[in-house]
């Protein structure tokens, strides 16, 4: 019969044991299956050398088996016994294939070589002088790696003479790039910001600002500014705002189409004398055909989508002279009047074709109750080709002291809306910097959480002559 090991403890639940038990009381564990205490002599060192073989064959631990004589393994390093083991590879070994046949011998990389990297990112490039990595390209192709294309160097690096040669824009991302048609970059496949997203131009003494806002897709507005000379030779400045109903088909080319023609109408009529009201009037049909002229298509095109309507916007205008101020409008765009001096009153220049001013108008609401409504900014009169009836807007005015027009969209007047609200937001040198005010008011409403395009020009008045524009 066997020894059974001595032991203090069983090995299940640790229950305490009495010499010669042969079964544990608490758990039952046979104790006659315990193995013997093995040698103290690890499988594996710390430092990852083979350990010292002493133990008898078939004893523990069992001796690995002696490498063939002829393969002649790597040196050890130079850190000696303690340092990490060379890298041994399948072949070092001879071999046979599935066939039984000895396989061809292959050349080992050098001790020092690191394992192959996996596909990706490779960190095993040569390093350059001055700490740079050689291109995935030197040496040997990279497979596993697609590099974006680099720019041409016969190219000049100047961006605006890279455009002109290319005959398109330098992308913004990469700015080595060509822009293609797509809006897209051809180098970096980066998006490029459209146009229209963001719009600043000055005129002489005017100046207008568009953005496309926090919200909106797309910019939607649009706006012409210009400055000319009446037939005695005083100053005129013209500006036109429009907002494309988005409810309806290509509202932006609707407000661009309309601003253009409005802008062209009354720098063409003032200089031939006409009178600026009724120029504000024509310029404001001429601007109603631009936009009726883009819902002419063939016959069969409503058939195939029959859910588009025709483009519409709105638009407001304002011409101003030494001595008058006109302003013209079709829509819920306005004009606001904030002279110079702030202890003057302000005020709202233009009435809405809405919902809400339809109300108040009636006496069935007051003016808080109906924009507090949602129907309230429901639009009543627009230009285009589904409008009830064209009605044009205008009024005169002979203001008694120097101030600024402001003409915008209600992406700006719904964050302040009242006459006196406006006044306090446009800053108090707007007549001599109109530029730097309409960035001003821009950024104002995109701080009140620009839900709508923004636009808005400003018309200092009296007009003054071309130059004096904004320092």
């Amino acid at each position: 019969m066997s020894q059974m090991p001595q032991l203090s403890a069983c090995p299940s639940c640790e229950e305490p044991l009495e010499s010669g038990d042969r079964f544990c009381g608490a758990c039952g564990y046979d104790l006659s299956a315990v193995p013997s205490r093995p040698q103290d002599n690890p499988t594996i060192a710390m430092n990852g050398s083979v350990p010292a073989q002493g133990a008898p064959a078939g004893a523990y631990p069992e001796p690995p088996p002696v490498p063939p004589g002829d393969v002649a393994w790597p040196a050890p390093g130079p850190g000696g016994p303690g340092a990490p083991g060379p890298v041994h590879l399948p072949t070092d070994l001879p071999g046979t294939d599935s066939g039984g046949s000895a396989l061809p011998p292959g050349t080992p990389p050098p001790p020092s070589a690191p394992p192959a990297p996996a596909a990706g990112v490779r960190f095993d490039r040569p390093a350059e002088p001055g700490g740079h990595t050689a291109p995935a390209g030197a040496g040997r192709a990279q497979p596993d790696e697609y590099l974006l294309q680099a720019p041409d160097p016969r190219v000049s690096a100047d961006p605006a003479a890279r455009a002109d040669g290319a005959g398109g824009k330098v992308c913004v991302a990469c700015r080595a790039g060509r822009v293609d048609d797509d809006g897209y970059c051809e180098n970096c496949g980066h998006a490029q910001p459209r146009e229209r997203d963001h719009m600043e131009q000055e005129s002489g003494p005017v100046a207008a600002v568009s953005d496309r806002g926090l919200r909106h897709h797309r910019n939607e507005d649009a706006f012409a500014i210009g400055s000319t000379a009446l037939p005695d030779g005083s100053p005129a400045s013209v500006a036109i705002v429009c907002d494309g109903v988005s409810s309806a088909t290509r509202p932006d080319d609707a407000s661009l189409a309309a601003s253009k023609a409005a802008s062209e109408s009354l720098l063409a009529a003032l200089p031939r004398g006409t009178h600026p009201q009724q120029a504000m009037h024509d310029a404001i049909v001429a601007a109603s055909r631009a936009v009726n002229s883009l819902a002419e298509e063939p016959a069969t095109a409503r058939e195939h989508a029959p859910h588009q309507n025709a483009p519409a916007c709105t638009i407001v205008g304002a011409v101003v002279t030494s001595g008058l101020l006109i302003v013209g409008w079709v829509g819920d765009s306005r004009a606001y009047w904030v002279p110079v001096d702030r202890a003057a009153p302000p005020a709202r220049l233009t009435e809405d074709d809405s919902w809400a001013a339809q109300m108040v108008a009636a006496g069935l609401m007051n003016e808080a109750e109906a924009y507090a409504d949602e129907r309230a900014h429901a639009i009543t009169g627009w230009l285009g080709a589904d409008a009830y009836e064209l009605e044009p807007h205008t009024a005169a005015f002979k203001p008694d002291r120097p101030g600024v027009v402001v003409v915008c969209t209600d992406g700006l007047w719904n964050y302040a809306e009242a006459a006196d609200e406006m006044a306090r937001v446009v800053p108090l040198d707007a007549a001599a910097h109109p530029l730097h005010s309409a960035r001003v008011l821009v950024g104002h409403a995109l701080d009140g959480g620009g839900h709508d395009n923004v636009t808005v020009a400003l018309v200092p008045f009296p007009a003054v002559s071309q130059g004096a524009g904004s320092a």
